[in-house]
Formats: structure tokens, C-alpha cells, sequence
């Protein structure tokens, strides 16, 4: 059992009014709060160690390089890497699959096909869209059904000896479907295809073993995991990365540079081109530690809790239809009121101090497949409440009686 007030005293900004209520924070899926310990350490590093890394023979430098090296490692051990050189400090999922996707154009003919499926959030359709142009190459869609499930079968089917890539996301940020991940891993391996999983809703709420899943490569965010934004995670099976050429060239992911021939640095550092985001690495680890200390199982149970709960509630409004009914679903529920725009009642709801997502969470093609231009997205964390779960379904019901 989690203390969940003892928990929510570590975020400092539920603290707060919005509106003049109590604020409610439902955009977990957006980006999740940050406990007082990951702010401290942002302070922390800038206030005590703050230097650039892997150049200097100075203390600070050393300092800051052993703080971002650690964390490095702290994150190995939190995916179970193999290597720590496996794990690659990124900006965010979307550096992660652009790096992948700009690599991948040299293992790619015409003709080829790079599979995708019909529940991704656009991060993870227009880098793939992007090497097929500059290839020649196929986009291939999995298709899904009316509950937001990718429909297996014809996942199956549309394999072939063409296929080159397989990326589709763990968790959909739109609909909350945990996808079978493995299952998809191993069939793509089959075939001889990589696969790459976005994992950006993922990370924040089950454990991962990359080992486990035997997965190419996988990619998540830091801020949403409670860590700062403009810091990520690409993992990359050592053979994978060292056969990808470098995303970016500059200071750092050299060996040896001659105006006649440059040669690259080692892994990590090959793809890590200029001054990173030293302070965000680091807190990342922090923020690792943080969930760590929490467990992501208690997480991944509370939260079930609340996902079970906010969908009794809320379905208990006359005309509301929630969109993506997974049997697996994480702490996602998107939905809709019968006549009424969805950013109209996000307008009302807001007023009422409670934060949730409308329009089409940069999943537009999910949404043209319900024929509808949005929903509203209340996400849930392990800090959230029962409470306010109520709260939100009182906000709705004011919503609905005003502007149906």
C-alpha cells in the first residue's frame, strides 16, 4: 500500500490553486509533476558542480563527469541494459527515434518496408514516413480494431522478408492500450527485421527489462517519469549501435579529426555530439532513483486502481462514451460528450482547477478513425487521488448541464 499523502507532499506544486480550486493535475500523459528532490537537485548541481564534461582535468569537471556517468549507470541497471554504452542520453523519445530513423536509411532500399502501426503518436509515423521518402521504402500500417487494440493477426500477415523495421509504441498516449510488445518483438525478429518500441508512456509506469523484451532499441522521455524536460533515453543493442553511422557531428563523438578524415569516438559518445544536457542527465537519475524508491510495481497497481475506478464514475454519465477500451490499458481514459466539443468541456473543466488534454494528442490518425476531432484525456499518476477522480466527474457533469 502506498502513502499516497506522504507521496503527494513531495510534489510541491499540488500544493497549489488554479482558479481559485484545488488544482487537480490529470496531464500526467503530457508530462508528470516533479518531486521536491528532483528540483533540489537541479539547484544542487548548478549551485556545486557545474562545469562541462569528459574535457576537463579540473575538479568540477571530473565532479560533474562521475554525477553524469552515474546516472548513466543508474539507468542501465533501471532498463537491465547489458551496457552501460547501450544507454544513450537524448532530449526526449522523439530525439530517440529521429536519431534511429536518420541512421536506418543506409540499411534501406527501394521496395523495402518500414511497419508502423495505427495507435502511434505522430513522434513515431512522420521519421518513418520521412525514410520512406528518402528511400524508396513502404510504410506499412498495423491495423487496430474499434477498441484501440492493434489486431494481431493481420500484424502477422503483413510480416514478410521486406520487412526491415518494426516501431510501434508500448503504451498509446491516446488511448492507453499497453500493446504486446514481446509478442510483436519476437515475430518482427522472424522475419529479420529490427524493431523499435516508443516507450514515452511506458517508462512512467511499468518496469522495463530491454534484456527480457530482446528489443533493438527502445526510447522514453525523462520529463514524463517525473525527471526534467529536454532529457531522454535511447537504448540500443550494442551490435545496432555501432553499425548506425552518427546522428550529428561536433565536439565529443570524434576519435581524430583531420581536414583529410575524421574518425569516431567510442560508444556512448558517438552519438552524443556537443555540450548535452549535463544537469538534466544527472537529475534524470535522480528521478530514476526517485520511482525506484516508490517501486514501479506499487505504481503500476495504484494506478490500475485508479484507471478501474475512473472508468466506473465516469461512465456513469449519461452520454459519455470513453474512447479505447482495452483489456490492458494503463492509467489513460480518453472520452467524449455526445454533441459537445471536446475543448469546450476542457474549458469548463479547467475553470474548476482539474488539468486534462483535449484535441488529438498528436495521434491524428487515431482520431479520423473514430470520425471524431478529440477527446478528453484525463491521465492518471501515482500521486493522483480517488478525491479527485470525483472531482473531475463533478466538473463534467457542470460541462455537460451547461452546454448541452
Amino acid at each position: 500500500m502506498l502513502d499516497i499523502q506522504a507521496i503527494r507532499a513531495d510534489f510541491p506544486i499540488l500544493t497549489q490553486t488554479v482558479n481559485g480550486k484545488p488544482l487537480v493535475y490529470f496531464d500526467n500523459a503530457a508530462t508528470s509533476q516533479k518531486p521536491k528532490v528532483v528540483i533540489d537537485a537541479i539547484s544542487n548541481y548548478y549551485n556545486t558542480i557545474n562545469a562541462n564534461i569528459h574535457r576537463g582535468v579540473h575538479t568540477l569537471s571530473q565532479l560533474a563527469t562521475d554525477a553524469y556517468e552515474i546516472s548513466r549507470q543508474k539507468i542501465q541497471k533501471h532498463i537491465n541494459a547489458k551496457h552501460s554504452f547501450e544507454v544513450l542520453f537524448t532530449s526526449g523519445t522523439t530525439h530517440g527515434i529521429n536519431l534511429v530513423a536518420s541512421g536506418f536509411g543506409q540499411f534501406i532500399k527501394a521496395g523495402d518496408e518500414i511497419m508502423i502501426s495505427a495507435i502511434e503518436h505522430h513522434s513515431n509515423i512522420v521519421p518513418w514516413q520521412m525514410l520512406c521518402e528518402r528511400t524508396g521504402a513502404n510504410l506499412v500500417v498495423i491495423p487496430m480494431n474499434d477498441k484501440g487494440e492493434l489486431i494481431i493477426e493481420e500484424f502477422e500477415k503483413l510480416l514478410s522478408e521486406r520487412t526491415k523495421l518494426v516501431s510501434v509504441n508500448h503504451i498509446s498516449n491516446a488511448l492507453g492500450t499497453i500493446n504486446p510488445i514481446k509478442h510483436i518483438i519476437d515475430k518482427a525478429h522472424a522475419v529479420g527485421a529490427a524493431i523499435f518500441i516508443d516507450g514515452a508512456q511506458a517508462a512512467p509506469h511499468l518496469a522495463i527489462d530491454v534484456q527480457a523484451l530482446d528489443c533493438d532499441f527502445y526510447a522514453f522521455s525523462g520529463h514524463k517519469m517525473c525527471g526534467p524536460t529536454g532529457t531522454g533515453i535511447l537504448y540500443g543493442k550494442e551490435e545496432w549501435l555501432n553499425k548506425l553511422p552518427p546522428y550529428q557531428g561536433g565536439g565529443e563523438m570524434i576519435k581524430e579529426v583531420t581536414f583529410a578524415k575524421t574518425t569516431y569516438a567510442d560508444l556512448p559518445h558517438k552519438f552524443e555530439a556537443g555540450t548535452p544536457n549535463i544537469a538534466g542527465g544527472i537529475v534524470l537519475g535522480t528521478a530514476v532513483d526517485y520511482l525506484n524508491s516508490i517501486g514501479l510495481d506499487n505504481i503500476q497497481a495504484y494506478e490500475h486502481e485508479l484507471l478501474e475506478y475512473g472508468t466506473q464514475k465516469l461512465l456513469e454519465i449519461e452520454g459519455l462514451t470513453i474512447v479505447g477500451t482495452s483489456a490492458h490499458k494503463t492509467s489513460v481514459i480518453s472520452f467524449n460528450l455526445d454533441g459537445i466539443h471536446p475543448y469546450d468541456v476542457g474549458t469548463i473543466v479547467d475553470k474548476m482547477g482539474i488539468a486534462v488534454r483535449t484535441g488529438h494528442h498528436c495521434t491524428q490518425p487515431i482520431m479520423d478513425a473514430f470520425c471524431i476531432p478529440g477527446t478528453i484525456r484525463a491521465s492518471f499518476a501515482f500521486y493522483n487521488t480517488k478525491e479527485e477522480i470525483d472531482a473531475l466527474v463533478t466538473a463534467v457533469l457542470k460541462a455537460q448541464r451547461m452546454l448541452g
